[in-house]
């Protein structure tokens, strides 16, 4: 079994953020669990199979401004993994890409990174991250330990599951967030349809 969990948050507004900062969230977030499942796998193939956990969020589905490179990363990761999972299937090795909310580590309240704020941003919608930063504004719902047993769980499950949500604040987030998506890409289905060849052609 491979657990996939480097990573940390960077928050401010795409234009706040240096280059330096962009490649180095892309090189620990994104390009390090990409290259760590790679090396991982030669391994579990010969063994036979294995599981994979890739620790993600549930901002790998849902995003919020003043988090794009955050979550550039935490979609880029699930994108891989959903791809990977399949073609690893035939080697019996499962892949699960776990999507927490928030939850009281130091994600929040120790490692996580803000860019130099530009007072442009100042009560937009960019800087609203930094009343969730603040510790007074209330401690994140989620346990760390129960999310922990649930992961641990999931190994004996059979066949892996794909995507796990950890949160009833994520899980209706991301429900209400894939619902909006969903009724907005079946608003476009005559446009996407005058865009093909007509029948028989």
């Amino acid at each position: 079994m491979i657990i996939s969990n480097a990573g940390y948050g960077l928050f401010g507004a795409a234009e706040e953020l240096s280059d330096a900062q962009v490649q180095q969230i892309a090189a620990t977030n994104l390009t390090g669990s990409i290259q760590l499942i790679r090396a991982a796998l030669p391994h579990l193939r010969s063994q036979g199979g294995g599981r994979i956990i890739q620790i993600s969020t549930y901002g790998g589905q849902v995003a919020f401004a003043g988090n794009s490179l955050y979550h550039t990363t935490k979609w880029g990761i699930e994108g891989f993994c959903e791809s990977v999972a399949q073609e690893v299937a035939p080697f019996k090795i499962g892949m699960t890409i776990v999507e927490p909310g928030g939850a009281r580590t130091e994600f929040r309240y120790g490692s996580a990174q803000v860019a130099k704020l530009m007072a442009e941003y100042d009560a937009t919608p960019a800087h609203a991250f930094l009343k969730m930063l603040d510790p007074k504004s209330g401690l994140a719902p989620g346990d760390p330990v129960r999310m922990a047993a649930r992961i641990i769980e999931s190994v004996d499950q059979e066949p892996a599951p794909l995507r796990m949500v950890l949160g009833s604040q994520a899980l209706a987030g991301t429900l209400n967030t894939l619902r909006k998506r969903v009724a907005d890409f079946e608003a476009q289905t005559e446009l996407a349809a005058s865009t093909d060849f007509p029948p028989g052609v």
